[in-house]
């Protein structure tokens, strides 16, 4: 067996902790999952037959972040690090009336019990660390009463009891079943997955900020074309963004896009995305081309998409703002939309411009998505290599050099601030960007001869 890692071993210390005091307890939920499939789980979940209170009291350090459903974090330290494990005393969820949370839970002693109101099975698995510590028998350490472990060798999301009735207690269930059937490239069981085409229009139900963290967590787990697929099989794409739903049968023009509609092209830049990638590039690959359907025009030479950039700025900052987005994020993706058709000059651009071009904040990006806009249409990546050697080998100081004329300069010079200001700061900077000025004196010289004495 692999060696444990701190949030095992903590994980480990408070099941120990808990049964020396005469309780039941076991790791429950996605850790156990992860570790029959040989993945290294995130977290470490604690079921207990203990009661909220008796854990508060048990451990030194704790937090009650949820001491009302049961669920209390526990700090313990390991090799000198504080490390924090989720508790959660086993219950019964009573009715969900705001399709979130159980209005009432009721505390359980049965672990069978608590299982039941989980929301899949390969997600309702329970676990004893300690006799698998003593063993080292993965499998028969695994205490399930759901039928969690056949339908994770068979590759299968299934809800647990009832699917209508799992989804109806908490709509967000529906995402979570696209997200996890896509990044273990699983099935949907066809009675779960009838439910979710059957209740997707409930999905508005869930917080937007709990519909935008699935779907990061979708783009950016390294299976975003098939999470994206199925989103669209089950009905929950037209429904959390229909923007991206009306992409299917806008079609190209063939000698640039040969691979198909917008809908294939956007599928195909997703399928690039890497596992980890950041939700900005993420969320900007999505939407590059968002603004595509609604600029289609058939023009005599050919299909055309005027000023869909712009477009498509104005439409991503709208999903943003929607999905809640922090206003920094907002600004990155609707920079990526903007800028994503500037590569096609950046051979022609003035040395000024490209070294502007390269300011923009976080540019490997705009470098990133623009190489898997190549890679999903025509597959020619000269205008990427180029920019990509020209801006790794620019020295930063070219980039962003110490500017020779400030507006200070300008003031000492006796130009009154006001409208033109701008203009001539600009005008020297261009200047010192494209290497026409190498002073303040030759900038004074140059504005003098461009805007006239002050």
């Amino acid at each position: 067996m692999p060696e444990a890692s701190a949030q095992q071993v903590a994980a480990t210390m408070v099941v120990k902790a808990l049964r020396g005091a005469g309780y039941r307890a076991c790791f429950a939920g996605g850790c156990v999952r992860d570790m029959l499939l040989g993945r290294e789980a995130k977290d470490y979940d604690v079921a207990t037959s203990a009661r909220p209170d008796v854990v508060l009291d048990l451990f030194p350090k704790t937090f009650a972040v949820g001491a009302h459903f049961g669920v209390v974090l526990v700090a313990l330290k390991v090799d000198g690090a504080e490390t924090l494990t989720e508790v959660a005393t086993f219950r019964n969820d009573g009715a969900y009336s705001d399709g979130r949370h159980p209005d009432a839970v009721r505390f359980s002693e049965s672990p069978r019990e608590d299982v039941q109101r989980r929301d899949f099975t390969i997600n309702g698995m329970l676990l004893d660390p300690v006799l698998l510590e003593n063993t080292g028998d993965l499998p028969a350490a695994v205490l399930d009463f759901v039928g969690g472990q056949p339908d994770l060798e068979a590759g299968v999301v299934r809800a647990i009891g009832d699917p209508r009735h799992r989804f109806e207690e908490d709509k967000l269930r529906m995402l979570r079943a696209v997200r996890f059937a896509a990044r273990f490239e699983f099935a949907i069981e066809p009675a779960t997955f009838a439910a979710i085409r059957a209740l997707a229009g409930k999905i508005h139900q869930v917080s937007r900020e709990r519909i935008r963290e699935e779907l990061t967590k979708m783009l950016t787990e390294g299976h975003a074309r098939t999470a994206f697929l199925l989103l669209d099989a089950t009905g929950l794409l037209q429904e959390v963004l229909p923007e991206i739903a009306r992409m299917k049968g806008v079609a190209q023009p063939p000698e640039y896009h040969p691979e198909g509609d917008v809908w294939v092209h956007t599928l195909l830049l997703l399928e690039g995305l890497t596992a980890g990638c950041s939700p900005t590039l993420a969320w900007g690959t999505l939407l590059h081309d968002v603004g595509k359907p609604p600029t289609y025009r058939e023009a005599p030479d050919r299909i055309r998409f005027d000023g869909h950039a712009e477009v498509g700025t104005r439409m991503a900052a709208a999903i943003l703002t929607r999905l809640r987005f922090s206003k920094e994020e907002c600004e990155q993706i609707e920079q990526l939309v903007a800028n994503h058709m500037r590569f096609g000059e950046v051979k022609k651009m003035k040395d000024s411009t490209l070294k502007r071009f390269f300011r923009l904040r976080a540019f490997e990006e705009h470098l990133e998505l623009h190489r898997l806009d190549c890679l999903s249409s025509h597959r020619k990546l000269e205008l990427y290599d180029y920019a990509k050697e020209r801006y790794e080998h620019m020295p930063a100081e070219q980039v962003r050099p110490r500017l020779f004329v400030t507006g200070k300069d300008l003031i000492e010079a006796g130009y009154v601030p006001g409208p033109e200001f701008k203009e001539m700061l600009a005008f020297a900077e261009d200047a010192q960007l494209e290497g026409r000025i190498h002073s303040t004196q030759e900038g004074m010289a140059l504005l003098r001869e461009r805007f006239g004495q002050a």
